[in-house]
């Protein structure tokens, strides 16, 4: 026979799970944006160890994996990638935007729209 204790026990265990998989799957709040800002062809040149690129992909929360991110730094952080020595990547983060404008430095979710004319879901 299962004890009431048991079957509260189970029932916690599966509620908790269940909130695991739907955090887990509940798209992020910046979803269309980033992915708007990757169709339009703008890149977000970083590094791994970069304070300031961790402060920009942060922004974005769960839709960063959305963003077009290029890695910069080989492991060690002491070489630069192919791809950045190639277009000299001189500051992180670096975006690149279709029109040929450069940023360096971190840039807000509404100064990334304007600039890619995508639009923000708040």
């Amino acid at each position: 026979m299962v004890s009431k204790t048991s079957i509260i026990s189970y029932s916690i265990l599966i509620i908790m799970i269940a909130l695991l998989v739907y955090n887990y799957y509940r798209p992020g709040k910046y979803d269309a944006l980033a992915q708007c800002i990757s169709d339009k062809g703008a890149l977000f040149y970083g590094a791994y160890w970069c304070p300031a690129c961790n402060q920009q992909k942060a922004i974005f929360g769960k839709s960063v994996s959305k963003l077009p991110y290029i890695e910069c730094s080989m492991p060690g952080g002491k070489e630069l990638t192919e791809p950045c020595k190639k277009i000299t990547v001189k500051a992180f983060p670096t975006w690149i935007f279709t029109n040929g404008e450069r940023i360096e430095g971190v840039l807000s979710v509404d100064e990334l729209a304007q600039k890619t004319e995508c639009k923000v879901d708040n």
